[in-house]
């Protein structure tokens, strides 16, 4: 499996990107995709999750309500919305794959990272 990650950029406080990640393989729809960012001097951490049919999702406490993650398993994407963005926000996200149907928050879940795209958002 193969990820690509995109859509990062440079935004101001308040502002919206949108990330997206293709990812290779014919079985994407029975991929867990999760996003992950890491912050400089600051360990990866997680973002949110979504299951293969888009049934389950989960979010880490500081973008609930903010961001939003989708998939699209015709097009093997998925997307991270990211709303009302926050200089904390600030860092490179990563998009990661599992497929041993199981979800999760921690990175030892998922087998697969794309290259990561970076966000900056300015104060």
């Amino acid at each position: 499996v193969q990820l690509q990650a995109s859509g990062g950029g440079l935004v101001q406080a308040g502002g919206s990107l949108r990330l997206s990640c293709a990812a290779s393989g014919r079985t994407f729809s029975s991929y867990t995709m999760g996003w992950f960012r890491q912050a400089p001097g600051k360990e990866r951490e997680f973002v949110a999750c979504i299951s293969g049919s888009g049934g389950t999702i989960y979010y880490e406490d500081s973008v609930k309500g903010r961001f939003t993650i989708s998939r699209d398993n015709a097009k093997n994407t998925v997307y991270l919305q990211m709303n009302s963005l926050k200089p904390e926000d600030t860092a490179v996200y990563y998009c990661a794959a599992t497929t041993r149907g199981v979800y999760g928050i921690y990175l030892s879940t998922y087998e697969y990272w794309g290259q990561g795209t970076q966000v900056t958002v300015s104060s």
